[in-house]
């Protein structure tokens, strides 16, 4: 899963709230929900404790999962074509990484970032708005 969902829930966000909020319910209750430490990290810019963190995404309710190595490449290598497009140097690394992760883990990433996935992760199943 991409954190710009389970922010929009965290934050309350008035656009995408009732989407996210909807598609996490559905989605926890067919399969399970996972998280690896990129998703962690950007989400916990919105803590001041790591406790609070840990209650806000139990770890009964989202899995942790560990980032493979192969994942780390192929992040680089797209987030390179991004690049070469024109792409802006500053904040998508993670999103490829991310991206990377689904693809190589065979996982389903549930984000509101469909387009960007899509264009360098064809092949990545992702359930979106």
């Amino acid at each position: 899963m991409d954190s710009n969902v389970l922010l929009d829930v965290l934050t309350n966000d008035p656009k995408w709230f009732h989407w996210s909020s909807q598609a996490l319910s559905i989605h926890g209750e067919r399969n399970i929900l996972a998280i690896n430490p990129i998703i962690y990290t950007e989400i916990s810019l919105h803590f001041s404790t790591i406790e609070a963190l840990d209650e806000a995404i139990p770890e009964k309710d989202f899995k942790r999962l560990s980032l493979p190595w192969e994942a780390g490449f192929l992040a680089g290598q797209c987030f390179l074509q991004y690049r070469e497009r024109g792409g802006a140097k500053r904040s998508p690394l993670p999103d490829f990484y991310i991206g990377a992760h689904a693809i190589i883990e065979r996982l389903i990433l549930l984000t509101r970032d469909v387009t960007r996935y899509k264009t360098y992760f064809p092949q990545l199943q992702i359930i979106g708005p």
